[in-house]
């Protein structure tokens, strides 16, 4: 995936780019014998041509030669390790564009409700929570599900039931909104007489006074007193998903939400040599202040990377989400009776202060990733990359969206036009009980049919870009990749029809969107997310021939080994079997 335009970004200037440049030739140069060959093989290199091979020989953490068995195989000297693969597959390692791991890791180790379905699943998991840990003030966690509670707003009543004497604090799978109890809104201070923030909803019953469910901005009213994870909860939590990202295949991410904290603990595993993923950080556009916070940014992305950690992007949230009625939209939502609403959803910032924000974000080279949900919403991220394209020419911020759950027909040959990465999460984009009850009545058919218009934006040039939003879903790229190509939920195979099966995508895009695709985004296409001689041996081994769809559903295939430049950061006793 080559680009047109020259890099602003601060870690690749021409000094680096030689550097690298001659790293490669190097690695491709040197007749020593290679430290590791992968042979007899599917290698799927996701290079512009698409190549395919045998054999992949790897030296000095790069790859030195790919091809047939006997060409690599004459890179093997008396310490090579020799890899028979059997058939199965290697790909380049798997990347995440936009990823939560350090709260997903936290999560991990809270109230954890991902495994639990259903009212009573969820009471059960927060009552023996909080019995295992009777020293803690609060109950944190999160991993409901909106589609398991009437409206998805479930009842603090149902929470006091089962810890009446601490405040809880759920957060949804979504991270759009917060499950509380009558303990913690007591403590919040917010009663009836409590208004609704500009970029939140408090859903309250008969009598005005707070249900329990706190949407958007709203569940800050609560959220601000809860406890902050210490450095030691961040360290542990970051460490936790490294590991769990790893064993997925997962090799480079970007963190969507870095705060300071977060940042702290990422430059900390860097430092110690610890960090062996290769992250880009997000660092957070607070939309309650205005543009005066770029010169923070500007600080923060002034630290420099460290090892495989760089904080050079700017997530900027602009909407919410359909579920609850903040995703913005150009129509009205339509109430049950199929009738217009008055309610289009929310700007979290304004859109002309935006349009702002984003051209002088632009001319400092940041690269800018939105939250976009709603068609309004990308609408105006759009109108914002446009206007600071006519102020500043054409730049190599890799700007892109995420979600694009919603896009109007006339907005999608702008991706391309602007230069705008497509970034997908494509779990989403199925029949299951958060779209068919929260989401499709209240669209209209139009709309109905423009979600997740994978396909047409893939035909109209834009850049595919893939991550899971994690903790929100899983980060497995194989899950997500299933459903990129059947647009089916991985457990309803054979039950559900495919959801707008116009949209789905060959399965080579799918694997690129999740390999050079989120490379190209995270500015690491020279040395990472294909493979090709002299580029970084990160990649991935898989358990079968995953093109091969006699050898089982994509979802189902499992990660063998992780490597990353030549180093296994997960290796199973299958790789040798």
């Amino acid at each position: 995936m080559t680009v047109a335009t020259p890099s602003l970004h601060p870690g690749l200037d021409p000094a680096t780019r030689r550097a690298r440049a001659a790293a490669r030739a190097s690695a491709i140069a040197d007749d020593a014998p290679a430290d590791l060959v992968l042979t007899d093989g599917a290698i799927t290199t996701v290079d512009p041509a698409r190549s395919t091979a045998q054999a992949i020989a790897i030296r000095f953490g790069r790859i030195a030669a790919i091809g047939t068995a006997s060409t690599v195989g004459a890179l093997v000297g008396p310490r090579t390790r020799v890899v028979d693969l059997k058939g199965r597959t290697v790909v380049p390692g798997f990347g995440d564009s936009h990823i939560h791991a350090v709260m997903a890791g936290i999560g991990m180790r809270q109230c954890d409700l991902r495994e639990a379905r259903g009212r009573h699943g969820y009471a059960d998991v927060v009552r023996r929570y909080a019995e295992a840990h009777p020293e803690l003030p609060w109950i944190v966690g999160d991993g409901w599900y909106m589609a398991d509670f009437p409206g998805g707003n479930p009842p603090r009543q149902l929470l006091d039931s089962v810890v009446p004497d601490r405040p809880v604090f759920l957060s949804s799978r979504d991270g759009h909104s917060a499950w509380v109890n009558t303990k913690a809104l007591a403590l919040a201070g917010v009663t009836k007489d409590t208004g609704d923030p500009r970029d939140g909803v408090i859903i309250r019953e008969a009598d005005g006074s707070p249900a329990g469910t706190l949407h958007e901005g709203a569940a800050n009213l609560v959220e601000r007193i809860v406890p902050e994870p210490t450095p030691e909860d961040l360290n542990l939590g970051l460490g936790e998903a490294q590991r769990y990202l790893h064993s997925l295949g997962l090799t480079q991410w970007q963190e969507a939400i870095v705060s300071d904290e977060g940042e702290h603990a990422y430059r900390t595993f860097a430092g110690r040599g610890e960090l062996t993923g290769r992250v880009t950080g997000a660092m957070w556009w607070e939309r309650e202040q205005d543009g005066s916070q770029i010169d923070r940014l500007v600080e923060r992305r002034a630290a420099g990377p460290i090892g495989r950690y760089q904080s050079t992007s700017v997530k900027i949230m602009q909407d919410g989400v359909l579920e609850n009625f903040t995703g913005a939209m150009i129509d009205d939502y339509l109430g049950p009776d199929g009738m217009p609403t008055g309610n289009r959803g929310i700007s979290m910032v304004d859109p002309e202060a935006l349009k702002g924000h984003v051209t002088r974000l632009d001319a400092l080279g940041f690269q800018v990733h939105f939250h976009c949900i709603g068609d309004r919403a990308t609408r105006e991220a759009l109108d914002a990359f446009a206007a600071a394209r006519d102020a500043n020419g054409a730049s190599g911020g890799r700007h892109h969206i995420s979600h694009i759950q919603v896009i109007h027909p006339d907005d999608i040959p702008r991706f391309r036009e602007l230069g705008v990465a497509a970034n997908m999460q494509p779990l989403w984009a199925c029949h299951e009980s958060q779209m068919d009850e929260l989401t499709l009545p209240f669209l209209g058919e139009d709309r109905v049919r423009w979600q997740y218009p994978f396909q047409s934006l893939r035909r109209a040039g834009a850049v595919l870009v893939a991550g899971s939003d994690w903790s929100v879903s899983t980060p497995d790229p194989l899950l997500e990749m299933e459903l990129a190509v059947t647009r089916v939920w991985y457990e309803s195979r054979g039950k559900t029809p495919a959801f707008l099966p116009d949209q789905r995508l060959p399965l080579i895009d799918a694997l690129a969107a999740f390999t050079a695709g989120t490379a190209y985004v995270n500015h690491l296409e020279d040395d990472t997310g294909t493979l090709e001689p002299g580029k970084l041996a990160d990649l991935v081994v898989l358990d079968r021939d995953l093109f091969d769809r006699g050898a089982g559903e994509i979802g189902d295939a499992r990660v063998v080994a992780t490597f990353i430049e030549g180093d296994a950061v997960y290796e199973t006793p299958a790789l040798d079997g």
